[in-house]
């Protein structure tokens, strides 16, 4: 579903030249009685305590491009583990499978936030980790899910959301949010419309967050995806790459771990 390849050309230039020294592996570990498999990835030439930071997929599961997100960040000097939330490393090859497997993670939290919070654990074990310096990104499912437990007082330095949903049924109270968030927003994406987006706004200053919020004009959902336009096209869904608002996301985000870090 991914191209592997493609995302390489674009993207992979973004990161550090360290990247000839990042590592990669499958992990499997467990939340409760289900296997989960995820990827770790780290810079083996980085043998100092740095930040760990977890990856959450997008809706299709974790799939190359959460594993190449975490590369990314590995060549930043991160260790970073893309999570699968699903189990079993269960992907979706057709919109209708992915919104069952979205669904069920949004409509069990309590479910999802162990799955997470196992994920967690599993980061902090890592020899060269500061177990004190942790953050979370995550993309369009993965965003929203972030936010979620951002808003349910996850515990860490940051969290940063790219084209994920704002909206919630249990909106942050004033308090509870412990760590600093940054939203990428596409403006013109029909799943995150702009009255989400004031909302969402209001939502935090209430709560008293630490927030930043990027709003890219003419941009759509799923805009750091190269195969974007490919999957929108196949499956009529509003999808549209931009490669201008992926890379200001993506070096917008280094500058604000760099700081959530410090």
């Amino acid at each position: 579903m991914f191209h592997k390849t493609v995302l390489s050309l674009i993207l992979l230039c973004l990161s550090l030249p360290a990247m000839a020294e990042v590592q990669g592996k499958v992990v499997e570990y467990k939340a409760g009685d289900t296997v989960l498999k995820g990827y770790m990835a780290w810079d083996d030439a980085n043998t100092k305590p740095h930040p760990g930071v977890l990856v959450v997929h997008e809706w299709w599961g974790h799939n190359d491009y959460s594993r190449t997100r975490a590369e990314m960040l590995a060549g930043l000097g991160y260790t970073a583990l893309a999570l699968d939330m699903y189990g079993d490393g269960n992907q979706a090859s057709h919109p209708d499978d992915a919104k069952k497997f979205a669904g069920a993670g949004r409509q069990n939290m309590d479910v999802a936030e162990a799955r997470f919070n196992a994920g967690l654990e599993l980061l902090k074990q890592q020899p060269n980790v500061n177990s004190s310096q942790l953050a979370a990104i995550g993309y369009c499912f993965g965003g929203g899910l972030v936010l979620a437990m951002a808003r349910r007082g996850l515990d860490i330095d940051a969290v940063a959301s790219f084209h994920g949903s704002l909206g919630t049924q249990s909106p942050a109270q004033p308090g509870t949010i412990k760590t600093r968030i940054a939203v990428f927003n596409g403006a013109d994406d029909p799943m995150s419309k702009a009255e989400q987006v004031v909302a969402f706004k209001e939502e935090m200053d209430k709560a008293g967050a630490d927030y930043m919020l990027v709003d890219y004009p003419g941009t759509m959902h799923a805009f750091t995806n190269p195969d974007a336009d490919e999957l929108g096209a196949k499956f009529g869904l509003p999808l549209k790459y931009s490669a201008e608002a992926d890379k200001d996301s993506w070096e917008q985000m280094q500058v604000f771990l760099k700081e959530s870090f410090k």
